[in-house]
């Protein structure tokens, strides 16, 4: 299989894993064998399903604010483990993969923190996975592409699941939020870096940490310019904090990039639709969201209808 696709992000369809690759530049990491790296990536999908009930944790600590201090702890995090690994000479990322960083991981985050701290939680997290199906429509109408039923019936599916969560029959009472606005964006943002992102296959996973430790930059500039500062933090939210920089923004982009470029990257695409399911169960544990029928039914329509949409029919005759 050609796992020439996005860094973070979805499998694409098989019309967009033909598409050939530049020439590789040196490789930061010892190859793998395809299975590891399968069960490292695979990582992610755990992490990210933390992404919510950690965001949630974080309490009181405005977005722009967050988003500075986990892409900091996040980027440390993988500077250390590139400098144990003697990787330090792969750390630089090119321009456009930089410029690309700022886009998707900055942009996607701050919107998303914003979302899950202005809308309940488990409904902004839900309304955010849209971003799988998202991929597979914006890789459909790519050039070369084509735009099938089968998307059209997922993205309606999707849809209908979020129609379902704001029209306030989950008991919040609110309908429409400024926070599902921002999590469609977010999901929306996640989705467009994730296809352009696989043009860039060859900038080394260690050139992550510089790319998250720039983007703090204009997070930080936001939030002197937007928010104001708090740092008198408890120890909820301290751990809320260490929690998203350490684990759900910081580990999970290396092992998922590790994943996506020496795994299986059809079988990574498809088990992220558990992380919606695994976020929501999350957050109605941890007392962040409350059980209802309709929030596992909108969770149930989110993953059908990515699964739907990105379902081919040659998976059924053996690859012909």
């Amino acid at each position: 299989m050609d796992q020439h696709t996005q860094t973070i992000g979805f499998a694409l369809p098989a019309c967009y894993r033909d598409h050939p690759r530049q020439p590789p530049a040196p490789s930061p990491a010892p190859l793998m064998t395809s299975r590891t790296a399968t069960l490292i990536g695979a990582i992610a999908i755990l992490l990210w399903s933390t992404l919510a009930v950690f965001t949630a944790m974080s309490g009181r600590v405005p977005p722009f604010q967050l988003v500075g201090m986990t892409f900091v702890i996040g980027g440390l995090l993988i500077l250390a483990i590139a400098a144990a690994r003697g990787q330090l000479a792969h750390i630089r990322p090119t321009p456009a993969s930089f410029a690309l960083g700022l886009y998707g991981p900055f942009g996607d985050t701050a919107l998303y923190y914003a979302a899950v701290k202005t809308a309940p939680a488990a409904e902004a997290n839900l309304i955010h996975y849209l971003w799988p199906l998202l991929i597979v429509l914006f890789a459909a109408l790519l050039p070369g592409g084509k735009l099938r039923l089968r998307h059209v019936v997922g993205a309606l599916i999707g849809l209908a699941a979020t129609a379902l969560l704001v029209s306030g029959g989950l008991g919040s009472g609110q309908g429409l939020a400024l926070g599902h606005v921002l999590a469609a964006l977010g999901a929306f943002v996640w989705a467009s870096y994730s296809v352009a992102s696989r043009r860039f296959a060859a900038v080394p996973s260690e050139s992550l940490c510089i790319t998250m430790l720039g983007c703090a930059i204009p997070a930080f500039a936001c939030h002197a310019a937007f928010e104001t500062t708090l740092w008198s933090l408890t120890a909820v939210e301290w751990a809320g904090v260490m929690g998203l920089g350490l684990g759900s923004i910081g580990l999970a982009f290396v092992v998922w990039d590790i994943g996506m470029k020496q795994g299986d990257v059809a079988l990574l695409g498809v088990a992220s639709y558990a992380a919606p399911v695994l976020s929501t169960i999350i957050l109605v544990l941890a007392g962040y969201a409350q059980p209802s029928w309709l929030l596992a039914v909108s969770c149930v329509l989110i993953v059908v209808g990515a699964l739907v949409a990105s379902w081919s029919p040659r998976q059924n005759r053996g690859g012909g």
